[in-house]
């Protein structure tokens, strides 16, 4: 299997919520993505946010990234210079955060999202947020703090006095843990369909 096809594979896995395939990807193109983006903003920091946001958005929007457009490096890193760049911009003083990223975003727009799919979304949106509740106390604090919270991984280890190494870990484990509670959720999906309020 060639490595486009592996990768077009990993975003499909990505955009069925299966955390193991963002794992993979991750390990496949963070060092590559971190020194794109540090290139840009020259500060190990911000890179280290680049990369972050990036992945998120990579989770949050998978079902977007057409293989016919091109390769999934070009995208990702389309898209990590856009964040960088809104990035130096929120830093720069006085400037407008406006958000090139969209535009990028634009031209994978999906044009057959139809409500059915947007309550699909919330709906896993939901099966997400629980999961998450199922974590441990430690892997909940990194997640929420990185995902949420948008916290780096180094911003994680300094405010809660956690090592690195410890933080990175955390967050592996995190998401095995919850690719297994979303795959138990995808064989039980009434189960929590019964918890769901308008």
């Amino acid at each position: 299997m060639t490595e486009s096809m592996e990768d077009s594979r990993l975003m499909r896995q990505i955009a069925e919520r299966d955390a193991s395939a963002l794992e993979l990807l991750y390990d496949r193109y963070e060092r590559a993505v971190y020194s794109f983006a540090y290139r840009i903003v020259g500060d190990p920091m911000t890179a280290e946010e680049t990369v972050q946001e990036l992945f998120l958005r990579v989770w949050n929007n998978a079902e977007r990234y057409d293989a016919s457009q091109g390769k999934l490096t070009t995208w990702m890193f389309a898209i990590t210079r856009n964040i960088a760049v809104d990035m130096l911009r929120r830093k720069s003083k006085g400037a407008a955060a406006t958000s090139v990223e969209h535009e990028t975003l634009a031209a994978y727009a999906d044009e057959d999202t139809n409500t059915e799919e947007e309550v699909q979304r919330k709906w896993e949106g939901t099966r997400i947020k629980e999961a998450l509740s199922q974590l441990n106390g430690d892997q909940q604090q990194v997640i929420e703090s990185i995902y949420y919270a948008g916290l780096t991984q180094q911003e994680v280890s300094s405010r809660f006095g956690i090592p690195l190494g410890t933080v990175k870990s955390r967050v592996r484990l995190a998401m095995r843990q919850l690719q297994k509670l979303l795959a138990d959720a995808e064989l039980h999906p009434d189960a929590g369909r019964e918890g769901i309020h308008p």
